[in-house]
């Protein structure tokens, strides 16, 4: 059976942890000098139709320290669903690559691809989630608070792909997530519904009053105010937000030892001030380093049907025994 990345809503708690704790492993033997080839002569397909930075360089690095090497192609260029259907690019693809990540805007393409293509399909990002950022984003919570259970997680910001992921992660792996958000800029009743339907004992909440959100957080988190494609209503959106600037006299209201994420890339002085951005609490950079160690798990889960020897354990089953079709 094809093994896709697509949604957390399709990952079960067991395997979400345990991509989590790989990539640690992953990690620890990069910084120990050693890079072994477990995906020696695979190659991974990158089809872009956003700009990118963390995403594309992440995982073009990641397949090359596995012993792989990555083809990219600018989705404007490739035309899916314009020049070819979708279900025919994903047989056409597949032919020729390994494995496939595709950032885009429509949820619905990356859905498709899945569903035709015969190798599996990642979300890179799309309009309704950022997986892998996500669970980099856990990884970081676990490396630096030392635990994920109990942690109480703030997103400062409106309902959006990261925001969804991140409560969708959360909710797998025991963070208690908060949605700090103004009226109106909550989560979209879809995912609502969904999300209410697969963790019924696990409440989504939304505070409107960021002052009061953020007390007692360990880890505040925001994100730009527009994201790609919303760029028309960048000026409405200030005023709405402007209350939820995480600023040094918002952060004060989390605990002392809270940490600050990000997922850059930033607009200073907008949803964040540089004094954060920059100061000791924020690990924004180490936070970008991850999405490398967690892209290479990712690879060797979607690839492998084991774990190599030295990180010792056996691939779980990813699917949610309790998600909605």
């Amino acid at each position: 059976m094809i093994r896709h990345f697509v949604d957390l809503f399709d990952l079960s708690a067991e395997a979400t942890v345990d991509l989590i704790d790989r990539a640690i492993d992953l990690k620890r033997l990069d910084q120990q000098g050693h890079r072994p080839p477990y995906l020696e002569g695979r190659t991974l397909g990158l089809i872009f139709e956003k700009p990118s930075l963390r995403t594309r360089v992440s995982f073009e690095a990641a397949i090359a320290q596995l012993g792989g090497n990555a083809i990219f192609l600018n989705g404007k260029d490739v035309g899916m669903g314009v020049r070819e259907s979708i279900p025919d690019f994903a047989r056409v693809i597949s032919q020729y690559v390994d494995v496939l990540a595709v950032r885009t805007f429509a949820h619905k393409t990356i859905e498709a691809l899945a569903q035709h293509a015969t190798i599996p399909v990642v979300n890179a990002l799309s309009d309704a989630a950022h997986p892998c950022q996500a669970l980099a984003d856990v990884m970081t919570i676990k490396e630096t608070l030392g635990h994920l259970e109990g942690v109480r997680l703030v997103f400062v910001g409106d309902g959006n792909n990261v925001a969804r992921s991140l409560a969708l992660a959360s909710a797998l792996v025991g963070i208690e997530f908060v949605l700090a958000a103004p009226e109106g800029y909550e989560f979209p009743p879809q995912f609502r519904a969904r999300y209410e339907a697969t963790f019924p004992q696990i409440p989504l909440v939304v505070e409107h009053d960021p002052q009061r959100a953020l007390v007692g957080a360990d880890v505040v988190y925001t994100d730009v105010w527009a994201s790609m494609g919303q760029e028309h209503e960048a000026e409405l959106r200030r005023a709405a937000f402007a209350p939820f600037q995480v600023n040094r006299e918002l952060l004060s209201r989390a605990r002392d030892e809270a940490i600050f994420l990000h997922c850059l890339p930033a607009r200073r002085e907008e949803e964040v001030t540089s004094e954060v951005l920059d100061g000791p609490q924020s690990v924004v950079i180490p936070q970008a380093a991850n999405r490398l160690h967690f892209q290479k798990a990712l690879l060797i889960w979607l690839l492998s049907d084991k774990w190599p020897e030295e990180l010792t354990r056996t691939i779980p089953n990813a699917l949610q025994s309790q998600t909605s079709a």
